[in-house]
């Protein structure tokens, strides 16, 4: 008797345990994927500061096939270069932020790439919201900035910044505009040409300049043509007179 009670008694905190882990899985199964950010210099008006994004992957049928990021306040597409990316990937610039993407990723494998921004804002924090897309047309969206301390479902990945170092100042704006191409991620740069091509505009000139003396010289060449047969045609009529 006392046996049978000491076993419901040993069995009651193993069910207990058990329990609660099955419900902390539960609590966190839909916040184990998610997007964050890290900083090689997360410090306010830092520059040339190199930003690490990584997307997890949560599909199991698809893999990553892009990442679209919307810039915070104070950072501008053109002040921001791709510096790592998967093998093929490229950033291309768009009017709020940027896209990294290409082929997709293998289904699982999460998104890592990185950034080089020319100076973080004077602010506390930065929010970077990703919508993350998929090979089978799936979005996820990471876009929700936790504020008052609350947590959210999809929270944005955010970068805390440290208080700028002493005599950090705001550089000037960029004078170079945006560009409107999609900037290639790990490619070779392309050979220079052993010697300049000849312009359109001065092959044609040399052709054109070509064809005007041709042109003058059998002009020439038919006036005297010309001259020659009226004066033998005026000679024979005037002997045949005589």
């Amino acid at each position: 008797m006392h046996a049978s009670n000491n076993r419901r008694y040993v069995r009651r905190p193993v069910v207990a345990a058990v329990g609660s882990l099955v419900l902390l899985g539960i609590a966190a199964g839909p916040a184990a994927a998610h997007a964050e950010v890290s900083a090689s210099d997360p410090r306010a008006l830092a520059e040339n500061v190199t930003l690490s994004f990584t997307s997890e992957a949560e599909s199991d049928t698809a893999g990553i096939t892009e990442l679209r990021v919307v810039l915070p306040d104070g950072i501008t597409p053109d002040a921001v270069t791709l510096k790592e990316a998967p093998t093929g990937w490229k950033l291309t610039v768009t009017p709020d932020g940027y896209s990294v993407g290409g082929a997709a990723l293998a289904t699982g494998t999460d998104a890592e790439y990185s950034i080089t921004v020319r100076q973080l804002p004077d602010v506390k924090s930065l929010p970077f919201k990703t919508l993350e897309s998929y090979g089978d047309g799936k979005v996820s969206r990471w876009i929700e900035v936790p504020a008052d301390g609350r947590k959210v479902d999809n929270p944005a990945p955010v970068l805390d910044l440290k208080p700028a170092a002493p005599g950090a100042k705001p550089l000037a704006p960029s004078t170079s505009p945006t560009p409107a191409r999609s900037t290639p991620s790990a490619e070779p740069p392309s050979p220079a040409p052993a010697a300049a091509a000849e312009s359109p505009a001065t092959r044609t000139a040399a052709e054109t300049g070509t064809g005007s003396s041709t042109g003058l010289i059998a002009a020439a060449v038919a006036a005297v043509v010309l001259l020659a047969g009226a004066a033998a045609f005026w000679w024979a009529r005037r002997s045949r007179q005589s």
